[in-house]
């Protein structure tokens, strides 16, 4: 388990360097098991990736996809101090990412760009699966073949696109997690 206020990156070229996270209550970064069964499924595909870190929080899953050769990452964090520590993290590292300020489904409904892949971790009190997943697929955010995770809590119910096809899934405690791959919609159904 990971001091209290740092977490480990997990693998890649920033393997083992700590992530500063600030003290927030109901702050829940990705656990290191989790990103670490993610990013052993995620390892044929992720280099050279567009990513997008949708509610990127503490950035957790962005920077591992970064030290694991994803091409460009773009965090989206509301939480000024959040995205601030980012910021000074990704600079400590010696990385380049897009730390954007804003709401999530605020920044979605600007102008769009597809990204191969995308780390879908809200707040657990936001419910904002569907609606994300919703503004994702129609709002052109999407690569034609990207991934997709998604991260909730575990027995929760929402609807997906039905072209976002399950690929891998998992449990961890009270935490369900899951890898898509999205199909291009058919045009004649």
């Amino acid at each position: 388990m990971s001091a209290p206020g740092r977490i480990r990156v997990i693998g890649g070229t920033l393997r083992n360097s700590r992530i500063e996270v600030p003290d927030l209550p109901g702050l829940r970064p990705t656990s290191e098991r989790v990103r670490e069964t993610l990013f052993n499924w995620l390892q044929p595909v992720v280099g050279g990736t567009r990513c997008l870190d949708l509610y990127a929080g503490t950035g957790a899953l962005g920077i591992e996809a970064l030290s694991r050769g994803a091409a460009a990452v773009t965090f989206v964090e509301r939480e000024p101090r959040l995205a601030t520590a980012l910021k000074a993290n990704l600079a400590r590292f010696k990385v380049s990412g897009e730390v954007v300020g804003d709401d999530a489904s605020r920044w979605l409904r600007g102008p769009a760009r597809p990204f191969d892949l995308v780390l879908l971790d809200p707040p657990f009190a936001l419910d904002a699966w569907a609606d994300t997943a919703r503004a994702l697929e129609l709002g052109g955010w999407l690569a034609a073949h990207a991934w997709i995770y998604v991260e909730s809590p575990r027995g929760a119910v929402f609807a997906l696109p039905d072209n976002w096809l399950p690929h891998r899934q998992g449990q961890a405690g009270e935490v369900a997690y899951a890898l898509y791959r999205r199909t291009p919609a058919d045009p004649l159904s």
